[in-house]
């Protein structure tokens, strides 16, 4: 690898090039340069060369620190980047505000180069002089709003806008489309950035919640750290900073930390996808996102489910999600989709799973809580309801675990709605499917078991094909052995 960086003239504050080789994938390459007093807009232009190489892309993308820390970041694909940043206006993905003298740099982050030919980047920085006008920063509204009491509010964990890598997907785009879908709550979970979030607290209102997050998108493995409103710096490396250290943080801040598809298909298709923190499986982690996108797409979620089944039956206190992972397509607010919130997206999308949640409020710090908690089911339609009693006051839901006091059998009490005519309904427990049967419109059932009986049992809709419609988080019929969460 070469790299240069020498001082312009004018309005050019700096020019580096480099040459790039499959030895340099996932790295962090800090250029750095000095930005003078006086300094009313920053341009920044990146572009690097072969962009495809056979059938895959390589993928180099941008993160900027001025002297007081992050600036911004543009996780998104293309051979050509460019960044405008002043006190009033920034490129989706960075940070509008004043530009302050001193040492700047911007990283290359290495995703994927593929093998072969090498890549050839430049990248130059260029300032302009003056007062670029006064920021115009989106305000959250100054309406006392009294939430919604307690519960079951459908949402979306897990979405993406152009300040990341949905190319043309506005905020104000995104909510529209979670209000047209139904939803009662949404987060923002931008690719190692949160420059979205201001704009999204501003069209929070009574009948849609917006919530803050980022994707903790790295070299290998994705993860959600929901709740947050600051860049999380999610570079981790072998021996110094490991992904768990990410997770304990995240739980210190009183933030939800969710293991993204982590069966998804990886590099070079998708780099970074998998998740492959062989440590980490799931160490402290307690929330992993089992339902990415549809059921059937290439997130893999039948072999995701496999590996809950299999860290709940190694004694893991796990609570599964969805989320949509969306990117403005293929659905949006013009092709007409809507419905209540039992009602099944049309075509392709039907299967899509969202986080259904009993929730003590609807808002942000509560739907965390009960997240945590276990208290959700994920759908793309129908509704499910799963609970235990014992006959002698306990009552207990999803996510509730039987306390060591209950030795005798307990009644299950499970109802469905909303399913296709063609639907079943499965008992699973500790892994292994027990009882299945037509679950057409709507129905219920009552069982017992005791903890001798199994460890753990969740509930599956599924359709003729197999295909998840909706699943619950287990009731446990034991107390939890220890404590995950604790930091590493």
């Amino acid at each position: 690898m070469r790299e240069n960086g020498e001082m312009g003239t004018g309005n050019s504050l700096a020019h580096f090039e480099g040459r790039l080789t499959a030895r340099d994938c996932k790295r962090n390459i800090d250029l750095h340069f000095r930005v003078p007093q006086g300094c009313g807009q920053l341009e920044i232009d990146f572009a690097y060369d072969p962009y495809q190489v056979s059938d895959f892309h390589n993928l180099v993308t941008l993160t900027l620190f001025d002297p007081t820390g992050f600036r911004g970041a543009g996780h998104r694909a293309g051979a050509r980047q460019q960044v405008v940043i002043s006190s009033a206006l920034a490129t989706p993905g960075y940070f509008a505000g004043a530009l302050p003298a001193g040492e700047w740099f911007v990283t290359l982050d290495t995703h994927l180069i593929m093998p072969g030919e090498p890549l050839t980047y430049r990248l130059t920085v260029r300032a302009v002089e003056g007062d670029a006008g006064q920021p115009s920063r989106p305000t959250v509204p100054a309406v006392d709003v009294r939430p919604r009491g307690p519960g079951w509010y459908r949402g979306d964990l897990h979405t993406h806008t152009h300040h990341s890598d949905a190319d043309g997907f506005s905020v104000d785009a995104l909510v529209a489309t979670a209000r047209a879908v139904g939803l009662d709550f949404v987060f923002l979970t931008d690719h190692n950035t949160t420059s979205g979030l201001p704009a999204l607290d501003a069209l929070s209102s009574p009948d849609l919640l917006t919530c803050g997050g980022i994707e903790l998108t790295t070299f290998w493995g994705h993860a959600l750290s929901l709740g947050e409103r600051s860049w999380v710096d999610w570079r981790v490396k072998p021996c110094t900073r490991a992904m768990a250290h990410l997770a304990a943080e995240a739980y210190a801040r009183g933030r939800l930390f969710v293991i993204a598809h982590p069966a998804s298909d990886g590099d070079p298709g998708c780099t970074g996808c998998t998740w492959r923190f062989g440590d980490m499986m799931p160490d402290n982690a307690r929330v992993v996102e089992v339902w990415n996108g549809p059921w059937d797409g290439d997130s893999n979620n039948e072999a995701a489910l496999s590996l809950w089944y299999d860290w709940l039956n190694q004694g893991y206190r796990m609570v599964a999600t969805a989320g949509t992972d969306y990117h403005g397509e293929p659905f949006t607010p013009e092709d007409g989709i809507s419905g209540p919130p039992t009602g099944t997206l049309p075509g392709a999308w039907a299967t899509v799973g969202f986080s259904v949640v009993y929730a003590e409020a609807l808002t942000e710090a509560a739907l965390l809580t009960a997240i945590g908690a276990g208290h959700c089911y994920l759908s793309a339609g129908p509704a499910l309801s799963l609970e235990a009693d014992d006959g002698h006051g306990g009552h207990w839901m999803v996510g509730d675990a039987l306390p060591e006091s209950v030795e005798g059998p307990v009644t299950f009490t499970l109802s469905w709605k909303a399913c296709p005519s063609d639907a079943v309904v499965r008992l699973v427990a500790n892994g292994r499917p027990f009882d299945q049967r037509p679950a057409a419109g709507e129905g219920s059932l009552r069982l017992q078991m005791a903890p001798n009986d199994a460890d753990w049992l969740v509930v599956e809709v599924r359709d003729a094909r197999g295909q998840m419609l909706a699943i619950t988080n287990p009731i446990f019929l034991s107390p939890p052995a220890q404590d995950y969460t604790a930091a590493c």
